[in-house]
Order: structure tokens, then sequence, then C-alpha cells
């Protein structure tokens, strides 16, 4: 089996959960930006949450199935449709061979993932098949798919569950969107939290922050009220991971994304928590977010509310799958 792109999307690229370990060697995780979304896909049609995906920002890129599979769109909707059949978001679908897939206009959110039941033939760079655009590796040929690119499939299997007339058909089971509208991101203290005048940590979580056009996979900047630190101090280049909230010199913030620098010099006044790194990272340049501060406690409470949500996703679709197609994965 293969799929194959008709069409070339805006930034559509291969990800997993990122590669980890090679940070002292300059190599970020990099990874999808929205790993609850990207691991849903997959744990909706029983796979390994970790497995690889397609990550796509509207407009989006067109893809034929030569052959017929299973596959499941998560995260933003893109409105997207098989021979202009809609299809909604965090469904598994079955699609026959010689369809398109299109995605048709921007409803919500700012990146959505295509799980396909069949493991696309890559090799992994560094444990991960996520793909490096700074290093052009991973992924497929370390770079973005354009159009003409075929990505093949390992799997032998058939998937015989439509009629050969029908081009698509919607399976009976399906999440609970996961776009949050709050736009409230939880946080706790950095490192150099301290560094802010009593004025600026009350500003901090007070304030709303607007995401600038300046804003991409690397790092989101943010526009709001400036802060100030107590004294002019230098930072030694430090560790920084995705999620950290940078105080720039001008007074504004930035919170680093997947594809982030491995070290900083900027004061690291707060993380965003794990559990909501989805949230952010389905918004846009215009978006307004606000912070609000959590104990590390609540902080590891929600991301294990994630896993157990994903984990009982993953056991009940690859139960359903199975019984379905009559094979064991």
């Amino acid at each position: 089996m293969s799929l194959q792109i008709i069409k070339t999307g805006l930034l559509d690229t291969i990800q997993d959960m990122g590669r980890y370990g090679f940070q002292h060697m300059g190599i970020n995780p990099g990874g999808a930006m929205d790993r609850f979304a990207a691991q849903s896909a997959n744990a909706l049609l029983g796979k390994d949450p970790g497995s690889p995906v397609i990550e796509m920002h509207f407009p989006a890129g067109e893809y034929l199935f030569d052959q017929a599979t299973i596959a499941c769109i998560t995260g933003a909707d893109f409105m997207p449709a098989v021979n202009k059949k809609n299809i909604p978001v965090a469904q598994p679908f079955a699609v026959n061979k010689n369809s398109i897939l299109r995605f048709q206009k921007k409803i919500s959110g700012a990146r959505c993932y295509l799980s396909i039941l069949h493991d696309a033939d890559i090799e992994k760079w560094l444990n991960s098949y996520s793909t490096s655009l700074v290093a052009a590796a991973g992924g497929f040929k370390g770079r973005s798919l354009q159009k003409g690119d075929v990505i093949h499939f390992k799997n032998n299997f058939e998937c015989n569950y439509l009629k050969p007339e029908i081009d698509m058909a919607l399976l009976p089971w399906k999440a609970t969107e996961n776009i949050s509208l709050t736009r409230e991101i939880h946080f706790i203290k950095g490192n150099e939290w301290d560094w802010l005048t009593e004025e600026s940590s009350a500003i901090f979580s007070d304030n709303k922050y607007a995401i600038t056009n300046h804003s991409n996979r690397m790092g989101y900047r943010l526009k709001g009220q400036d802060l100030r630190v107590k004294d002019e101090m230098q930072l030694i280049s430090s560790g920084v991971t995705f999620g950290t909230i940078q105080l720039l010199p001008d007074g504004q913030l930035i919170v680093l994304m997947a594809d982030h620098q491995t070290t900083g010099g900027y004061p690291r006044v707060g993380h965003v928590i794990s559990a909501d790194l989805p949230v952010l990272a389905q918004c846009s340049a215009g978006d307004e977010i606000r912070f609000t501060e959590v104990a590390p406690g609540v902080a590891e409470l929600k991301w294990l509310e994630q896993q157990r949500t994903l984990q009982h996703m993953q056991t009940a679709s690859r139960f359903k799958i199975e019984k379905l197609l009559n094979v064991t994965f």
C-alpha cells in the first residue's frame, strides 16, 4: 500500500513524540506540536499512540490512497473530505482505493493529524520518525511532504471492509473533541520566576497575551504588558524544553514549542504544563491566552489523566479493529 501526495500543503510533515537523549549534542526533540491529538489519532485505530502521523497546517495537502485502509484525523478541524464526502474529526473511517482526501476549510484549531492503520515504511533517525527540518533528517527525506511524494507502507494485510462501489464509511466509534476554546494555559513557576518584580509577577497572571505573527514550531512570541526584572542580571545559557516561558530583553514573553533550541540565555519565568501544551499548540496568530499557575502535583495529575484516557482509547479501539477486520495486530 502507498499514500501519494497529489497537492502540496503549507507544512505537512511526518512526526511522532520526538527524539530524546541528544540535546547535549544540540539536537532538539522535535515531534508533534499537539501530542495528545497525534496520540489520539493512533489510539483510535488501536495503534501504539507514539506511532508516526502526518501533521498538517491549513491549507493542507491532498492525498491519494492506492489501496483500501482505515484512517483517523484528529486535532484541528480543516473540514476533511474523501471524494467530497465530509469526515468528522476524531472518528475513524474506512477508505477505498483510489480515493482522495482533501481539506476544504479551516473551522477550528491550528494543526491536524492523520494516522493510517498500515505502518509507514520509513526509517528512524536517532530513534524517532519525526521530521527535523533544521537537520534535514528524519520523517520523509528530512523535509515537508511535496506533490509527487509517495509514502509506502509495510503491512501486507488487506482491508476489505468496504464494497468496491463505496468510497468511504465512518466506523461506529469516536472520541470527544479535544480542542479547548478557553485559552487558559496552566503553568508552574520557572527557575528565574523570582527575578520578576512584584508588580510583574502580578501582571503575569492577570494579563492576556496575544500570539503574534512571529510564531512557529520553534516558539510563540507573545504580546502583552511589559514585564520587568528586579536587577539586570545575566543568565548562563541553560537547558530549556517544550513549554518553557522565557522573558525577552524587551519585556515580552516567548513560549518555546516543539522545535525549540536546546539551551537559552533568557530568564525562564515559567513552564507550561505538559497537559496544556496541546491547547497552546492549537492556537494561532491573533489568539489571546491567559496564564494560570498550578502546583507541580496538579500538573502531574492532569498529565496522568490524559495518559489514562489514551490507554483506554487504544485498548477499546484495538479490540474493535481486530473484530472488524478479523486481523490480529
